[in-house]
């Protein structure tokens, strides 16, 4: 069957409310990522699986095609990925990336996967550029990182290149795509464990479902007031998952006296604005930007412990007493320091 003939048939499929094929899966995802594919032809799925509503099995496909065009990582130690899928609109400070330092300080393994904004004035990488760390990484080096200092960064756009070929279609689409769910479930190390932060609430347990049925454990998670974070200002709805079972509980900060805040208080600005913020959170800096952070932290230190026979409040209740000690210890502000010094290092050893 030609390429034409294909295309015609995903559409088919799709517009009768199929979820998609393994075949289908792994054709237009070569199509897309081998540059063979018009922008034409990919805003035509973009729309067509939206409409149609993404499937867990969608993802699932669809993601092990991305794994088999990304460079290659291993770090068999057991990791944590904190991240959030964007999109919230509120343009918060960059608080995933500094519970991910406060985290590590805490003792955790952290694997960070991210990119640069798409959705806000500053995405990960570019809130960790501004902040003196070297992004541009490749597998060998990420490892060494994290074998050294306890935290690595993978870089989306130099990990998962192929997908280059889509961003023109996307941009022109202007509207989040299935690409917005498979990005932050697409960390090419594959970490055991993910604190995900999920905007919209329909893709919340799909999502947590995608990572539980490759073998993941962890919380994905979102707030009553639609943030992809714990919200100092709203209960958050927390889905545990891990060995084949999910369940929902519902977080409110006042269960462990956390000051409520409003989300206005946590508006960020460019990367340079939040980079400085977050060497204040670090260095001590008391109001709702520690908070956020350490609250967001405590989730992800849960994870990684998973003390899973412990309710959620108790959970996070003793990893933001380890996120506070990280902090106050100056551990979390060594972090960034170490962190800055080996990937350069790391980067300044490449050959010439």
């Amino acid at each position: 069957m030609s390429s034409h003939d294909l295309w015609g048939q995903l559409h088919s499929h799709l517009q009768a409310g199929h979820d998609l094929t393994p075949e289908l899966a792994t054709f237009v995802m070569c199509e897309i990522l081998e540059g063979r594919a018009s922008d034409d032809s990919i805003k035509e799925f973009l729309v067509d699986i939206k409409t149609k509503g993404e499937s867990a099995q969608d993802i699932t496909l669809l993601i092990e095609q991305m794994f088999k065009y990304s460079l290659p990582i291993s770090v068999p130690d057991r990791a944590v990925d904190i991240v959030g899928t964007g999109g919230d609109g509120y343009n918060t400070i960059n608080i995933s990336t500094t519970a991910a330092m406060v985290i590590t300080g805490a003792g955790a393994r952290v694997l960070k996967h991210g990119s640069r904004a798409a959705s806000s004035k500053s995405g990960s990488a570019d809130v960790l550029d501004a902040l003196g760390i070297n992004t541009t990484l490749v597998g060998p080096e990420v490892e060494e990182c994290v074998r050294r200092i306890g935290i690595g960064f993978c870089l989306a756009t130099v990990f998962h290149s192929s997908l280059r070929h889509a961003a023109p279609a996307r941009k022109a689409l202007g509207v989040p795509s299935i690409f917005n769910i498979l990005g932050p479930l697409a960390n090419p190390a594959r970490p055991k464990v993910t604190a995900l932060g999920v905007a919209n609430k329909e893709a919340l347990p799909m999502m947590a479902k995608v990572l539980m049925d490759r073998g993941g454990e962890g919380f994905a998670f979102r707030s009553e007031d639609g943030m992809d974070e714990l919200s100092l200002s709203a209960p958050t709805t927390v889905i545990s998952f891990g060995n084949g079972e999910m369940s929902s509980s519902l977080f409110d900060p006042r269960d462990i006296n956390i000051e409520p805040a409003p989300v206005e208080a946590l508006v960020g600005g460019d990367a340079a604005h939040n980079a400085a913020i977050i060497e204040e959170i670090l260095q001590g800096e008391k109001g709702p930007h520690r908070e956020a952070v350490l609250i967001n932290a405590a989730i992800g230190i849960a994870a990684f412990k998973g003390d899973s026979e412990l309710g959620i409040t108790q959970q996070i209740a003793n990893g933001y007493v380890a996120a506070s000690q990280a902090v106050d210890s100056g551990k979390a502000w060594q972090v960034l320091q170490d962190w800055r010094a080996v990937t350069n290092e790391l980067a300044s050893a490449r050959p010439a």
